[in-house]
């Protein structure tokens, strides 16, 4: 049976690394799953010809548009491509330019002058949409982040890698804060700048990779996740769920949560995900969770079979897929989902 975008040509413009970008090799990976024909132009690595000659993105995509003949150019991320690009790639001909953002937009008013030179945008907040809506912007689209089960995964975690209480990612003030609350029940960070805070003691390492960050969190008896921005910070958007939600929940690992717009769409508080939006509330959810085993193991469990079942990147990008092109799909489990 052929995949369901068999010979669908695109070319994706996506920064790819193991780390802070290493989904956007996933969502490469699940675009070519589903049949699609691909040209990936990472815009920060060029090939070693193209460096050698200092070949130009504009001129580098040009290149590729007229090599590939693509029907959708995906661009992953904002200020990937500059606006005046797009639009002159745009006007030579050539597909349908799409833009593919996160549950953040840090730059909403950048954003948005990018947003009116695409075809469609599609994005993981539904706080952004809103933007695009009240500036007269009709061609966005609600599409969530997400998770690879064949990545995120289960692992048996041992040694600085097992921990009861965890968090995975950047130091900012406000995690500083919350996770402040958990030291007593064990608390273990991972990530870039903890080292320089007053939880300096309780970091484990920065994670350098992908294949850490999955050890990091699978070593944890309650994963927590705290968003870089919350209700306090002003003029922020709380609606987006990050990617961590959606991967600590394959990994399958309880997890509580901080309170998002767009999470009840998502997961299922109480039965999937515990929320929190207070440090208290932080902390009594976390307590619950270590304290009764079989409650937790229900919520990992849960969890997990709910993003296998409709949030990975096979999901995310059939959806994106099937709404530029018309074609239903019918997702069809563990296949669909990409899980191993």
């Amino acid at each position: 049976m052929n995949p369901p975008f068999a010979g669908l040509r695109l070319v994706l413009v996506a920064p790819v690394d193991d780390a802070e970008l290493a989904h956007n090799g996933l969502v490469r990976r699940a675009l070519e799953r589903l049949g699609a024909d691909l040209l990936h132009v990472d815009p920060e690595h060029a090939p070693l010809v193209e460096r050698l000659v200092r070949r130009s993105l504009d001129r580098r995509l040009a290149s590729a548009l007229e090599q590939h003949g693509p029907e959708i150019i995906l661009v992953a991320g904002a200020g990937i491509v500059p606006a005046e690009v797009v639009e002159h790639l745009r006007r030579n001909g050539g597909g349908r330019w799409v833009q593919l953002l996160g549950d953040a937009v840090p730059d909403p008013a950048g954003a948005l002058r990018e947003a009116m030179v695409y075809d469609d945008v599609f994005a993981g907040t539904s706080g952004y949409l809103a933007v695009l809506q009240r500036q007269g912007i009709r061609h966005g689209h609600y599409l969530a982040v997400g998770c690879d089960p064949s990545v995120h995964k289960p692992l048996r975690a041992r040694g600085p890698f097992r921990a009861n209480v965890v968090f995975a990612g950047s130091a900012t003030s406000r995690r500083e804060r919350l996770l402040g609350e958990l030291v007593e029940f064990g608390l273990a960070l991972w990530g870039p700048g903890w080292r320089r805070t007053a939880l300096k003691d309780y970091c484990r390492g920065e994670l350098p990779n992908t294949e850490d960050f999955v050890r990091a969190y699978a070593g944890a008896t309650v994963g927590v996740n705290v968003h870089r921005y919350g209700p306090e910070t002003r003029g922020s958007d709380t609606t987006g769920v990050n990617r961590r939600t959606f991967e600590i929940a394959a990994i399958g690992v309880p997890q509580v949560v901080d309170a998002r717009g767009d999470l009840p769409r998502n997961f299922e508080d109480g039965s999937e995900v515990l929320v929190y939006e207070t440090p208290e509330q932080l902390k009594g959810q976390v307590k619950r969770a270590i304290q009764e085993d079989k409650y937790r193991e229900r919520l990992a469990h849960n969890a997990r079979q709910r993003a296998i079942r409709q949030h990975t990147y096979m999901h995310r990008m059939a959806d994106l897929l099937s709404a530029l092109t018309g074609r239903a799909v019918r997702h069809s489990g563990d296949a669909a989902a990409g899980a191993p």
